[in-house]
This record gives C-alpha cells, sequence and structure tokens, in this order.
C-alpha cells in the first residue's frame, strides 16, 4: 500500500454480500436501511468492486463484515473471505473482522486464527445488533484481551443506527447497548486496547467525546452521517483536543466517499487538521506509517 500516493483511508466500510451472494441482513433489515440513509444505485457490491471503487478515488478502505448470528440467526459474509480479497486488494483494502461476542471461547480460537493467518487488522464488533453491553464481562472480555495482546484494533459501533430503523419495534434492535460510556469501561479494563468509536453518537456525543478526551486509546470515526449533519461540539473537538484521534469514515456502501467527502471540504475544519483526519490519524492507527 504507498501510502504517500492515497489521498485518504476510510476506516469504516462493509462487506454486505458473499461471493454465492448470501448478505448478512434479511431482506427486510437491508431495505428499511436502504430508506434510511437514502441510497442511491447498487447497493451490495462485491469485494471486488468495492476494491475498485476505492482504487479509482486513490483511497484505502478498512472492510469488515458483522457477525450477529446469536442474535438474527442469519450467517456473516465469511470473515476469511473478506480477508482473502483484501489480500488480493492490498494496494486499498484493509481486513477487519467480526466476531460474534457469544461464540465464546471458539470465537476467541477463530480471531486469533485470523490474526495469525490472514492478516486481520482490527475487530467490528455492533452491540446494538449483537445485543451485547460492551463492558458486561461475560460476554467479550476474553476477545478484547485477544485483541489487545495482538496489538489490533476494537471498533464499535456507538449511537442510533439506521438498521432496524422504520421496522417495527426496530427489527427488536435495542439502541442501549451502544451507548459509548460502555465501552468507557472497556478501555479502563483493557488500557493498551486501541479503540475507535464508530460514528457521530447521537444521541450520546457528549460522551463519546468525554471517553476519547480521557481514555489515550479511543478514536472516534466520523462514519454514517453526512459531515453537514455533525454536532457542532463534535467540529469544536475535531479541530482541538481530538485533532489527532478523529478519523474519516464513510460507512460505505450506504453512505459513499463521494458524498461524504462533498460535504467535509464545506465544513469548517482547520487546514491543518483536514489531512489528520483524511489519512494521516489512520495511518499512524493502522500502524501503516510511524509518524
Amino acid at each position: 500500500m504507498d501510502i504517500e500516493h492515497l489521498v485518504a483511508i476510510d476506516v469504516h466500510t462493509h462487506a454486505e454480500v458473499s461471493a454465492k451472494g448470501h448478505s448478512s441482513l434479511d431482506d427486510d433489515l437491508h431495505n428499511a436501511s436502504s430508506a434510511y440513509f437514502k441510497v442511491e444505485g447498487k447497493r451490495r457490491p462485491t469485494l471486488e468492486e468495492t476494491a475498485a471503487h476505492y482504487r479509482e478515488r486513490r483511497m484505502a478502505a478498512v472492510i469488515f463484515t458483522v457477525d450477529a448470528e446469536s442474535a438474527t440467526g442469519a450467517a456473516p459474509v465469511p470473515n476469511e473471505e473478506v480477508a482473502e480479497a483484501a489480500a488480493a486488494h492490498a494496494d486499498v483494502l484493509i481486513p477487519f473482522a467480526s466476531i460474534d461476542p457469544f461464540r465464546g471461547k471458539a470465537g476467541v480460537r477463530q480471531a486469533r486464527r485470523l490474526v495469525e493467518e490472514y492478516g486481520v487488522k482490527g475487530f467490528k464488533f455492533h452491540p446494538s445488533i449483537q445485543g451485547f453491553f460492551p463492558n458486561d464481562r461475560s460476554v467479550a472480555y476474553d476477545l478484547y484481551e485477544l485483541i489487545e495482546g495482538t496489538g489490533t484494533i476494537a471498533l464499535f459501533h456507538t449511537g442510533q443506527t439506521g438498521i432496524g430503523a422504520g421496522v417495527p419495534g426496530g427489527g427488536g434492535i435495542r439502541l442501549k447497548y451502544s451507548n459509548p460510556l460502555h465501552v468507557d469501561d472497556v478501555a479502563a479494563d483493557f488500557p493498551q486496547l486501541k479503540i475507535i468509536l464508530a460514528h457521530p453518537s447521537f444521541p450520546w456525543q457528549d460522551e463519546a467525546l468525554a471517553v476519547a478526551t480521557h481514555k489515550p486509546g479511543v478514536h472516534i470515526d466520523l462514519s454514517g452521517w453526512s459531515p453537514k449533519y455533525f454536532p457542532p461540539q463534535l467540529v469544536q473537538y475535531a479541530n482541538t483536543l481530538l485533532k489527532d484521534k478523529v478519523l474519516f469514515g464513510s460507512d460505505f456502501p450506504v453512505l459513499t466517499p463521494d458524498r461524504w467527502l462533498a460535504d467535509f471540504a464545506k465544513l469548517s475544519v482547520k487546514d491543518e487538521v483536514r489531512p489528520k483526519i483524511l489519512k494521516e490519524n489512520a495511518a499512524r492507527l493502522l500502524g501503516l506509517t510511524t509518524s
């Protein structure tokens, strides 16, 4: 990966369909989330199409599936398939994985194998869809220990989710699990763990900012929202106290990098901070550069 050549690193993109056409979201949740995000055009790009999309734009992308099989009954896009695609497109794709935290010790073994044999750089958790509190010691703490020990990254969905929005009962998805204050406990219990709080954390934006300013290992990605809707305190902190800890993320394919970057260009971000958010902070966190 030629870091100097890249214009940006998107730390939040989804693998939504497997090579066999399998999707980890049922049609009701998929269609509702497309309506929520006002998705235009093709929603389920293949891994190869995603790589081509980012290569065209001279960007790299962190890509992952979401494993919530215990809660939803639906198998995820295989982590191995995502990692193999990233290896085949290593100039633009960076593999993360997702392990259902209720897989227990089997999940920990799978996570270790994904790091050691497939070069996975991090793990995505979606507490609301997976149905767990991040600070529940009986659920995911063995996984966190493995992630911390391997120097990989834990990326947590925070705040409201577009998955289930508009479906009766929200599709059974509960927002309470994704308050970033639950991740504060994780950061305290695993002080060397590298953590990303995904998304502007509505309705808990101030909580996310507090955690990221207090815990050195905690970062914030800006995915899932057009920058024109960012809360003013998020912009203020991104320009100041958190300028080295805020990361560009789109939430592709529900939000494209083109749309996100067009709105980001109009945001009141300092000239010296803009390249940090778009590339430099992510490159350092991912170990792609030492500076």
